[in-house]
């Protein structure tokens, strides 16, 4: 028979101590400190398959359930000795939830669970203190109400409030006893005229009320949302965790705190927490009083003139202080505690490892390995790599006030403020006028690239984690706000509705990329700085790494940036992206525009000594590592207008008629360009575009090595390959400019070509492009597209109903669907390797910068991944976690 309830306190343990899958984190936590000898009240904990079990059955719980409920309560009345709804001297119990991991504030909780009309005169008559009894039933009827019958909370807040003003009255707990029972009576006749009956009196109908809310909170919807955020699996459900009470509402003498054995936002050595006398729990974090310090030096620090817990309770702050070492040396990892002092003796109420900055994380990692509590490994496996943004990133000052209007998805970190622009030459030509401006658009296309660089930030109605807006921003290290669904947004007109409100050409804007929110004026901001608990750990993680790591760049500016963060070479550059710059786009549209060959070439002549420019930019950067360029992918539309209003400019700068300008755009338009004229198709159809391309970044190679004496490395990527033939096509064609250059210069370079796989078809016949291939990029965007037939542009729509109902664990754009398109990884890896034992292997995908992408991509055993420059640090992290698991 399946066990669901297990025991704790008191000497006993019904076992799963430190089982956080089993019991949840609340409950494991529980039971381990009551193993050691460390005071927890008794208790039970219904496990988490329950939660699971209660759902199936149509949120119902089954006798056996039942049966072992009561048992745990008959354990809680034995160690007590007090009984579960005795009128004389009632046992109390807490109903907490408890799931895998620490979710703060997102499910529910009651406490005070056992009182009644009855009971709460025994309270008054077992403790002696009639006004502590009365408040504890205020207490539990007002959480209660809440919690499990879903009234509305403001009432009885502002009940509350009125009984304070009408005795002229701040604080809780400046009622008196009689206040308090006049309350209940009040908050008695809220609960009837709202829910329809008497405020429940059995205490076994509340105790599975509370128990069947708390499973509810789970499927709340702040729940789902928090877990959608932190990739926390719907099917882990919660524990439950019933305790007997102890109360820190019991005079002078009693308390209750929260604290952290180090500081949370720091990382320094230093108890760090709150406290506040002659209250509950729920107090201290609900801002209803104003908590003390608990140490002496924090509130000097402060000016506080109320005493710290260190000074108004010495010898309880002693003990404490005591089970913080305790416990931060028993579990290894800074802990976030509850307690409850009550009439002077203490109680732990829970302990979990702490939630903090990623600084603190840095910092904590680094000094427990240096004290020799954790080794270095344990470091680096303590930090979370996704963390690492709060440090590259500006971030806004958390102390300033902000009048959110709208929200999106956290496309690209960071934060920034600027005057609202809706096109891109309006960005660009600000920006160089020295405005900060962040650049609207419903959606972003490479032609927007000049506007996206000079924006400080970029939003977007549509589009989702991995749009182009997703991906440039990111790669410019810009932040992005996606997919603002609630936005209205006329180009024409410069203006951005949302809920009634307007928002126009000039108005002052911030964006939040790392929470997706949109706010009104301007919210200042903070630079993080990269502290040298960085630089250790990251030298610590890059000597247990296998993978390298590289990055997605095309400019010196991104180059730069990359190596600053470590980058060993760059994965990913795009070519196209350097098509728009200035006067080129004039160029490549008379290319498109040209009747034969000898016109393309012609046109193409022009943008030879640009490219090449380009190229030793970032060759000079990256000399002597390894730069893997993309040549042209997009369909040759792109680059023409798109706007009626364009095409008279368009025309008049490209010297030709608009009528044929418009023809030439309507025979270039593509239903699905996504899978049309595009890659190396284009090059197949006019192979003359990546000789030129060819022939720049073998000009410019040649040129740095000779200037600087270390010779880049040129990886030249054909995209789009379906076939061997196609690459050994254009292979021959690169060869063939390398050739000409090498003849002309009368000097060689090493050099690869290879292609990227982000076809289907291409990795399954991996094998026989091999053959030709020098490496293999996986370009993971396009393969998850081309691999599921979803358009990354248009999915967030839908994705986050499919990862809610589990369809996908995850949205397969931002981590990749290891059984799909990482099944198709695998395969073209393995024949590849096959073929070309010594082929090289990488993503250059958004995945590249994913801590759960990069562990597949150690399990395939990759060569590197890439990822955008910021994310580079990222990167390193989660390939030396991922090193260490596969050890």
């Amino acid at each position: 028979m399946t066990q669901y309830v297990y025991r704790f306190g008191g000497g006993v343990s019904d076992g799963g101590k430190g089982d956080k899958n089993l019991l949840g984190g609340k409950g494991a936590n529980l039971a381990e400190m009551a193993s050691i000898g460390l005071p927890v009240p008794p208790g039970f904990t219904i496990s988490t398959p329950m939660c699971t079990t209660y759902y199936d059955e149509g949120e119902q719980f089954p006798q056996g359930l039942r049966d072992e409920v009561a048992n745990g309560i008959a354990h809680i009345e034995g160690i007590t000795a007090k009984r579960f709804g005795d009128a004389s001297d009632p046992l109390l119990v807490s109903v907490r939830s408890g799931a895998r991991v620490s979710m703060p504030g997102m499910m529910d909780t009651v406490l005070n669970l056992g009182l009644n009309d009855a009971t709460v005169e025994g309270l008054v008559a077992a403790s002696g203190d009639a006004r502590f009894a009365w408040d504890s039933y205020r207490r539990f009827i007002q959480m209660y109400a809440d919690v499990v019958l879903e009234l509305d909370h403001g009432a009885f807040e502002e009940a509350l409030e009125v009984a304070k003003e009408d005795r002229g009255f701040t604080l809780d707990t400046e009622l008196s006893a009689d206040d308090l029972k006049a309350l209940v009576a009040e908050y008695k006749g809220l609960v009837e005229a709202e829910w329809g009956k008497p405020f429940p009196q059995d205490v076994h109908d509340q105790l599975w009320g509370a128990v069947g809310a708390v499973f509810g909170s789970w499927q709340s919807e702040r729940a789902k949302v928090y877990r959608r955020l932190n990739d926390i699996p719907a099917n882990w459900g919660t524990a439950v965790n019933v305790q007997a009470m102890v109360f820190g509402n019991m005079g002078e003498t009693s308390a209750t705190g929260v604290a952290f054995t180090r500081d949370p936002s720091k990382g320094d050595r230093a108890y760090y927490g709150e406290f506040l006398i002659n209250a509950q729990g729920e107090d201290v974090v609900a801002g209803i009083r104003t908590p003390q310090y608990l140490t002496k030096t924090a509130r000097e620090e402060a000016g506080a003139k109320a005493a710290s817990m260190e000074e108004a309770m010495p010898a309880v702050y002693a003990e404490l202080a005591a089970v913080f070492d305790r416990l931060e040396t028993h579990y290894r990892d800074m802990q976030d505690i509850e307690f409850t002092v009550e009439r002077a003796k203490l109680w732990m109420l829970q302990t979990r490892s702490g939630k903090r900055t990623a600084k603190a994380a840095l910092k904590i990692a680094v000094d427990m390995a240096e004290e020799g509590l954790i080794t270095r490994d344990e470091a680096i496996a303590r930090v979370d790599p996704q963390a690492l943004d709060q440090l590259l990133h500006p971030t806004l000052d958390p102390r300033a006030t902000r009048d959110v209007i709208a929200k999106g998805l956290p496309a690209s970190p960071g934060a920034a403020s600027g005057a609202a622009v809706f096109d891109a030459d309006t960005a660009e030509k600000r920006a160089a006028a020295g405005d900060s401006v962040i650049l609207i658009r419903t959606e972003t296309s490479p032609e927007d690239i000049h506007g996206m660089h000079a924006a400080k930030g970029i939003l977007t109605a549509r589009g989702g984690m991995t749009s182009h807006a997703a991906v440039v921003a990111r790669g410019m290290g810009r932040p992005c706000v996606s997919g603002a669904g609630s936005v209205s947004i006329d180009a024409k007109a410069k203006v951005m509705s949302v809920g009634g409100r307007e928002v126009r050409e000039g108005d002052t804007l911030t964006i939040d990329g790392t929470t997706g929110e949109v706010m009104a004026g301007s919210v200042p901001t903070v630079q993080p700085e990269l502290s040298g608990d960085f630089g250790t750990l990251m030298g610590w993680a890059d000597a247990v790494r296998r993978l390298k790591v590289r990055a997605n760049a095309e400019t010196p500016h991104d180059c730069r940036t990359a190596r600053d963060f470590g980058a060993e070479g760059v994965g990913l550059c795009r070519t196209e992206h350097m098509f728009f710059e200035g006067s080129r786009i004039t160029a490549v549209r008379q290319m498109i525009l040209a009747e034969d060959e000898t016109g393309r070439r012609a046109a193409l002549a022009k943008l030879l000594p640009e490219q090449r420019a380009d190229f030793a930019a970032i060759f000079e950067v990256m000399a002597g590592l390894p730069v893997t360029i993309r040549l042209l992918d997009p369909p040759l539309h792109e680059f023409l207008p798109h706007e009626e209003t364009d095409f008279a400019d368009v025309a008049k700068a490209a010297g030709v008629d608009v009528d044929i300008l418009k023809r030439r755009a309507a025979e270039l338009h593509e239903f699905n360009p996504m899978l049309g004229h595009r890659g190396c198709r284009l090059a197949v159809t006019y192979p003359e575009i990546y000789e030129i391309q060819a022939r720049a970044i073998f000009e410019a190679a040649i040129d740095v090595a000779a200037a600087s004496g270390a010779a880049p490395i040129p990886e030249v990527m054909i995209p789009l390959v379906a076939t061997r033939r196609e690459l050994e096509l254009m292979k021959a064609v690169v060869d063939k400019a390398a050739k000409a250059v090498f003849a002309e210069r009368g000097t060689t370079i090493e050099y690869l070509v290879g292609t990227m796989i982000e076809l289907p078809r291409a990795a399954l016949r991996a094998g026989e492009i091999a053959e030709v291939g020098e490496f293999f990029s996986f370009g993971t965007n396009d393969l998850t597209q081309t691999t599921l037939g979803v358009s990354r542009d248009d999915a967030a729509r839908f994705l986050g109903v499919y990862v809610e109902q589990g369809i996908y664990a995850k949205d397969p754009f931002v981590s990749i669907d290891v059984e799909g398109v990482g099944e198709l990884v695998k395969l073209a890896a393995d024949r590849g390797r096959a073929t070309r034992p010594d082929i090289k292997l990488g993503i250059c995908g958004e995945h590249g910068g994913d801590p759960a992408s990069i562990d597949f991509c150690e399990s395939v055993r990759l060569d590197y991944v890439s990822a955008s420059p910021y994310r580079v640090p990222i990167a390193r992290l989660a390939a030396a976690q991922a090193a260490l698991k596969a050890r």
